[in-house]
């Protein structure tokens, strides 16, 4: 048993998704469970009609819907002749609720929406697999994910979608050796659609894999394997063939969009490796992440832009370790804000944030109780793991820098805007 991730990129086009057949059949009678991201660029696309919807705008969220709902028909149309039988009732399901007044919170409608690209996007690659003579079986996942709650970054009671997964999925196997099923998202007690964080399919996929007892897992992208750093920032980034599970979590807590944070702990706590390959060279071994220990690594650069610096410091002079910084992690918690970088003095804090305009306005609101706040915008933040003097200086050599925090393994710098390689 083996468990694939396509993301969108892989299935963007009809090319693409022919791509994704012949590169199932390479793997003929073998066991296999395929999650499938969101067709390209659908899920920003959704997320327009949901931001649409959200602010009164029913016209042209229902506009916006109705383009995506005729790509995707072309594309089926294309493939196989025909729409599949499942597209009317994702269609209606979205569309009722668009005719709807808004009366509960964004992140709730934000799944609602969203959650369709993962279902279009499978639906049409399984009917095209059948239309091939792929034997498969579609399956929503919302019928055996169980989760929280807590849109946009729903927790997975994993008790529950075990027993699914073993009433459900197992035995789906003595009917075919293919499953086609979705990433991303799951459902609530109450039926509601829920999503696991943005690009979650690859951690859908671990689960998978954790509750199936897979052999590894594959994450299918348009790069040969993990490079050490982004080749669009970095021209001569380099290959890594192999890594270890830490080394993958802290690039990933750095901010390496290789592979989703949550993802490796489910394949980690089994022993499952991880591949990451390329679909355009299916022929390429890729990267192996395993608990194997991987030495002489290069130096792995993660560049964040669109970053926020939060100064707080204490209107009092209260010293902020006592109980400021308490309610600091409350209220970060409460905006479902991650720090990327913080720092401490006695009356003072620093705090290196995602440019979230909206979430940072009530957060340096609320701050503003307890702290004198001042907010920078528009800078860089720099990590490098297994860095060396040659390289830090490269990178940061003549470029203003606000914080600096090093570690034996790890150095971070947050720089004004106008950094450049």
């Amino acid at each position: 048993m083996k468990v694939f991730k396509f993301g969108g990129a892989s299935i963007s086009s009809v090319e693409r998704i022919q791509n994704v057949a012949n590169i199932i059949r390479l793997y003929g009678n073998e066991k296999l469970f395929i999650i499938i991201s969101a067709m390209g660029k659908t899920t920003n696309a959704l997320e327009n009609v949901a931001e649409a919807f959200f602010a009164g705008k029913k016209d042209e969220a229902l506009a916006l819907f109705a383009a995506i709902k005729e790509q995707h028909l072309q594309v089926a149309e294309v493939l196989t002749g025909k729409a599949p039988a499942g597209f009317t009732d994702i269609f209606t399901e979205v569309e009722w609720l668009l005719h709807d007044e808004p009366v509960r919170e964004y992140d709730y409608y934000y799944d609602q929406v969203v959650c369709v690209g993962e279902l279009l996007s499978t639906l049409i690659v399984s009917e095209y697999l059948q239309y091939c003579g792929i034997k498969n079986l579609w399956l929503d996942v919302r019928d055996i994910v169980r989760t929280d709650d807590n849109f946009r970054d729903a927790g997975i009671d994993w008790n529950f979608t075990q027993q699914k997964v073993n009433e459900i999925v197992r035995p789906a196997y003595e009917k075919t050796g293919i499953i086609i099923a979705q990433g991303f998202i799951g459902a609530t007690d109450e039926n509601e659609s829920t999503t696991l964080g943005r690009e979650g399919s690859d951690y859908s996929a671990a689960i998978f894999a954790n509750m199936l007892d897979a052999e590894s897992q594959s994450i299918w992208k348009d790069v040969e394997g993990v490079m050490n750093a982004d080749p669009k920032l970095f021209p001569d980034a380099s290959f890594i063939s192999e890594l270890s599970y830490d080394e993958v979590i802290e690039m990933a807590y750095y901010g390496a969009q290789v592979i989703h944070p949550k993802t490796i702990k489910p394949l980690q706590n089994k022993g499952i490796p991880l591949h990451v390959r390329c679909f355009l060279k299916p022929e390429l071994k890729g990267t192996i992440i395993s608990a194997k220990h991987v030495a002489g690594l290069p130096p792995v650069i993660v560049v964040k832009s669109r970053q926020v610096l939060m100064q707080l410091t204490s209107k009092d002079y209260s010293f902020v370790e006592d109980t400021l910084i308490d309610k600091w992690h409350q209220w970060l918690h409460t905006a479902k804000i991650r720090p990327n970088l913080t720092q401490n003095g006695a009356i003072s804090l620093l705090c290196c944030v995602d440019d979230n305009p909206e979430k940072i306005e009530k957060l340096a609101l609320q701050a503003a109780v307890l702290f004198d706040v001042q907010l920078e915008k528009d800078l860089t933040l720099l990590t490098i793991r297994h860095y060396n003097d040659a390289i830090i200086q490269k990178l940061t050599e003549g470029h203003s820098q606000l914080l600096v925090q090093k570690t034996k393994d790890t150095i971070q710098v947050l720089m004004r805007e106008g950094w450049v390689i």
